[in-house]
């Protein structure tokens, strides 16, 4: 028994790429009234926080401080946290 192997290349009858008509027709989801509820926000919209316990500062530090933590790979900010939290008086 072969087994059919699929060709990504070949036209998909139940699929049709679409065309640029396609994709002057199409709607984005909040459009349709119907379906709004779907989509909770747009794009570029952020999300409430699960858990808002943090506070947005601006905070200058040493250029040197800074590419030290940079250096440690993602996740910087983090440890910057971490240190301040250790060192409270």
């Amino acid at each position: 028994m072969t087994k059919h192997k699929i060709n990504p290349e070949a036209p998909d009858k139940e699929n049709p790429e679409w065309t640029s008509a396609d994709f002057a027709k199409s709607k984005r989801v909040w459009e349709i009234p119907q379906l709004a509820h779907l989509s909770k926000r747009r794009p570029g919209e952020r999300g409430p926080q699960k858990a808002p316990t943090k506070k947005q500062v601006t905070l200058r530090l040493d250029k040197d401080v800074v590419e030290r933590f940079r250096a440690t790979g993602p996740g910087w900010q983090v440890r910057i946290n971490d240190a301040l939290r250790k060192a409270r008086v």
